[in-house]
């Protein structure tokens, strides 16, 4: 197996890639985008699949690349095609998912019976052994590990915090920072008042 390709229990997201253009994207800027609407319960996976459409003639209806997920962040439509600034849904939220390089499979994974697909989670075992989309549908106790590991992932996001340790600044570099200086040199402390016990 290539070094590039998932390994057999790699978490796939399978996604519709519509537009030579969103696949140049891909393999150029290295993201995918995803409207929040209509995303996925899950994007925290190991790998896409690109599942190409009509618009690809030759290529049309087939997994032909996958790639490594980096990470992924929401933004708006806007920042991320700033050439579109008038599309109807510019200020629309959207997962940017950052990928690595596109890898070729060394099979195509062909529609079969199915045409239309939206989003499909599989493992890496059932990818690269798939012969059609079909295929791809983990079954029997393999299902219970998909979804074990899918609400995994979800739990880990979730479960997502920061941590902040306090840390004592000087009140003359805190005020430089948050940009009052000027109102910093003619503040004057008031006086401190012992307790009244």
């Amino acid at each position: 197996m290539e070094q590039n390709l998932p390994h057999l229990n790699s978490l796939i997201l399978v996604v519709l890639i519509n537009q030579p253009r969103d696949f140049e994207i891909a393999r150029l800027l290295g993201w995918y985008r995803i409207p929040l609407r209509s995303a996925p319960k899950v994007v925290a996976v190991d790998f896409l699949a690109f599942y190409q459409t009509a618009a690809f003639k030759d290529d049309k209806w087939r997994i032909k690349y996958v790639a490594p997920v980096r990470g992924y962040e929401l933004t708006t439509r806007n920042e991320l095609l700033k050439d579109e600034p008038d599309h109807p849904h510019a200020h629309q939220e959207y997962f940017k998912i950052q990928i690595g390089p596109l890898v070729e499979l060394p099979k195509p994974v062909t529609a079969g019976g199915w045409k239309r697909l939206t989003f499909l989670y599989t493992t890496g075992e059932y990818l690269l052994n798939a012969r059609t989309l079909n295929d791809l549908v983990v079954q029997s106790e393999e299902r219970q590990f998909l979804w074990r590991s899918l609400r995994e992932r979800l739990r880990l996001e979730q479960s997502y915090k920061t941590t902040s340790e306090e840390i004592d600044l000087d009140p003359e570099v805190l005020a430089s920072l948050l940009g009052i200086q000027d109102s910093m040199n003619n503040f004057q402390a008031p006086p401190l008042k012992p307790d009244d016990d």
